[in-house]
């Protein structure tokens, strides 16, 4: 029943949002949809409640959850990027940009984009650190937004190049990209530009709540199935589902690298990573004091963590207009899909409580680590120390 109330508050295209922006090319749907399929949801859904009716003590639950993440700065002067392009007489080509690498492949799509622009093989593109001597005043690599900042400035100063090359370039006798820039070169051409974009089209009225505050939104909906040890409140994730609009992308592998990232991160999130510290609640610990510094108290995802089946798709044949080359943003918005394992978390738990006779809505706070789980899963040793509806501050 509630994945059909889902799908009855899901956007659509002409959706006026809360503070006043317009959905355009609105995604959610179709991502529902294959998802829906993909993940053989209805089929799940019953084998599911097989193996519930058969194990007592271990119990299994499924959820599905779809996103929708803004992209942009919402303050809107740090949408703008700069960069700087040269072009070298042996053809190969230096980029400087604002963005920093961090790891999450934006100089390889920058070097694609200035590749594609300027019809060069891509190992004829080298990206120069980022340096505030080249590229000043860069914004924050933040916000997902870096590939379609600094992007959209390689790509304008590379368009800038080739309308200088142009009119050599049309005679027609250049057999290569490094004859033509040696012939420009001898041409008194410049074969050097800086490029600048900004976001149109945005701004927020901060008093007044209302404007446009994100150039589009990236979709995405996530399935998990989970099983959970009623007895001690371990679990582990058996399925991963992931569909995500990401419009053409510019590089697959990168993109549905940062989606497996992003939700093993936000498994983190959802089911470990809790901070104790020093209260009334825990007075093992001293005042004030952080229990939970390092990795023997802190639990982050290890391999171990990984759904055992895991599974990332990319929606086909959906450009998106408000981005470089059609693609859309990826680092953040996958994060939130893992809730989807909290809520078959939770649903493993429903199960259990139901074969005790409670039957209505209890809390689970995240992250629902194995306390969380145990104490939630009501039987007569839980009795003993809680009521059926106990809702920990934190874990033990």
């Amino acid at each position: 029943m509630i994945y059909c109330l889902q799908e009855l508050n899901l956007h659509s295209d002409g959706t006026v949002l809360y503070y006043g922006q317009l959905l355009q090319n609105c995604m959610i749907h179709s991502v529902w949809d294959e998802l829906k399929a993909s993940s053989n949801f209805v089929e799940a859904r019953k084998a599911v409640n097989v193996f519930n009716s058969n194990n007592r003590w271990r119990k299994r639950g499924i959820a599905m959850v779809p996103t929708k993440f803004g992209i942009s700065f919402t303050t809107k002067f740090m949408n703008q990027a700069g960069a700087l392009v040269q072009v070298y007489t042996d053809g190969t080509v230096l980029v400087t940009h604002g963005g920093v690498e961090m790891g999450q492949g934006l100089h390889t799509k920058i070097a694609q984009v200035a590749a594609s622009s300027l019809d060069i093989p891509l190992s004829c593109v080298f990206i120069a650190e980022t340096s505030t001597d080249k590229v000043p005043s860069a914004s924050p690599t933040a916000a997902s937004a870096s590939s379609d900042l600094y992007g959209a400035a390689v790509l304008n100063a590379c368009q800038q190049i080739k309308a200088r090359m142009e009119p050599i370039a049309s005679r027609g006798n250049h057999k290569s990209f490094a004859e033509l820039a040696e012939a420009c070169y001898m041409e008194w051409v410049d074969l050097s530009a800086h490029g600048f974009y900004i976001t149109p089209d945005i701004g927020f009225d901060w008093n007044a709540g209302k404007g446009t505050p994100f150039n589009y939104f990236t979709y995405g909906a996530a399935f998990a199935e989970v099983e959970i040890d009623t007895l001690t409140g371990d679990f582990h994730t058996r399925k991963a589902d992931i569909v995500m609009d990401l419009g053409y992308s510019i590089n697959p592998a990168i993109d549905i690298g940062q989606i497996e990232g992003a939700f093993i991160q936000g498994l983190g999130w959802a089911a470990m990573e809790e901070l104790k510290w020093g209260d009334d609640n825990h007075k093992w610990i001293r005042p004030g004091h952080l229990f939970t510094r390092g990795p023997c108290s802190y639990k982050i995802p290890s391999v171990n963590d990984i759904p055992l089946n895991f599974k990332v798709s990319l929606l086909k044949g959906v450009p998106n207009p408000k981005a470089i080359h059609s693609s859309k943003a990826v680092g953040e918005p996958p994060f939130f899909l893992a809730s989807s394992v909290l809520f078959a978390i939770k649903d493993a738990i429903t199960a259990a409580r139901a074969e005790e006779g409670h039957l209505d809505w209890f809390p689970l706070d995240n992250p629902a680590t194995p306390e969380r789980i145990r104490m939630a899963c009501v039987d007569s040793i839980t009795k003993k120390f809680a009521s059926v509806y106990y809702r920990p501050k934190l874990s033990v």
